[in-house]
């Protein structure tokens, strides 16, 4: 618990402090945000904010993991910690070079969609392939070809060639929706802090009532390899967004860009593996699924009938052109996510009191 909470600690003070470091050295290089034409007139004020500030989460959460195994436990860092976190810079290369191009040829659109698929591929293959190594003493990887829900659902195995694809759609997936919610200030890095306290509650638990554990019970055990690094990896980077966001709350002094919002939804994807909860994460990061599935039905809806299901999507501009105030639907949309990571958080801890029961 202790490393935890030094983690957290050191990840929200390099952030907090990084951040304006940031701003000040993108602003001098004129690395300022475009803005996209359909919502020009409530946002134009928003051109030229600095991006690519995902780069101060990346590093306030690699500080805070760093500093922790340096400082507090005695153990070394895990597989199970160093892969998601490679999977997390992965992305966050790939969205930062999405975010220099826009930059450099001042349009909002940085790389074309084959680059960045290819990019998510890549991350999304090397960490299938090693999840599924790196075996602890009780034969125990990182992650598992079964699909899972609280724990994994033994009758519905990928197979290895089957996890690997699987672990594409379900990476680029969640890259995808983290960055269709980042179109207001701090409400994916809003969402995302809370979606990553949740885990820091669930990776502990598992932690402490872990199958391997000497009398754990048998029942209400969990099967997961690491889970206390994990607890350290996901309360590293809440606290980095909870920096961040000191400084990414409206009005705005430094957008994420696609480098912090591809690199979280990759996290996000990492962590619901290595704890067996890919399932539970649907709900858990509920907002996020929304606001992908309002771009999908925008576009079934209008290839199908050319009309449009919703004023402008992601979901978030439907009511900002309705007339809602940026900052009330930032507000209203960080209590709906609050709701849906709680909602997630309720169904794990019944599922534990439920197994618990029978065994005791």
């Amino acid at each position: 618990m202790k490393s935890i909470l030094v983690g957290a600690a050191v990840a929200l003070v390099v952030s907090i402090l990084f951040t304006p470091y940031l701003i000040r050295v993108f602003s001098r290089q004129g690395f300022g945000q475009e803005i996209r034409e359909e919502v020009q007139q409530s946002h134009a004020a928003k051109r030229g904010t600095p991006t690519m500030g995902g780069v101060a989460i990346l590093v306030a959460m690699w500080a805070g993991y760093l500093v922790a195994h340096l400082t507090v436990t005695d153990e070394p860092p895990t597989a199970s910690g160093l892969l998601v976190l490679g999977l997390t810079t992965a992305l966050g290369i790939v969205g930062f070079l999405d975010d220099f191009i826009k930059i450099r040829k001042q349009r909002n659109l940085g790389l074309n969609k084959t680059a960045k698929l290819v990019g998510q591929l890549v991350a999304s293959l090397l960490f299938a392939i090693l999840a599924m190594q790196f075996a602890n003493q009780n034969g125990i990887t990182p992650a598992s070809e079964h699909l899972s829900f609280i724990r994994d659902i033994t009758v519905i195995s990928f197979g290895s060639v089957g996890f690997v694809i699987f672990a594409y759609i379900a990476i680029s997936g969640w890259s995808n929706a983290v960055n269709f919610t980042d179109g207001m200030d701090g409400l994916a890095g809003g969402t995302a802090a809370m979606v990553l306290a949740i885990y820091v509650v669930i990776s502990f638990w598992q932690f402490r009532n872990n199958c391997s554990a000497p009398n754990g019970p048998a029942l209400a055990c969990y099967t997961v390899r690491d889970p206390l690094d994990i607890a350290l990896v996901a309360g590293a980077a809440m606290a980095a967004c909870v920096g961040f966001l000191w400084w990414n709350a409206a009005p705005a002094k430094i957008f994420m860009g696609d480098t912090g919002s591809l690199a979280l939804g990759g996290l996000l994807a990492g962590l619901s593996m290595v704890t067996r909860t890919e399932l539970l994460m649907i709900i858990i990061g509920g907002l996020f699924v929304v606001e992908a599935l309002s771009v999908v039905m925008q576009i079934v809806v209008f290839r199908s009938t050319r009309r449009r299901l919703f004023r402008m999507a992601p979901f978030h501009h439907h009511f900002e052109l309705a007339g809602w105030a940026e900052t009330t639907v930032i507000i209203r949309f960080w209590v709906l996510a609050a709701i849906s990571a709680m909602f997630g958080l309720g169904l794990f801890y019944a599922d534990w009191l439920s197994l618990a029961r029978e065994f005791f």
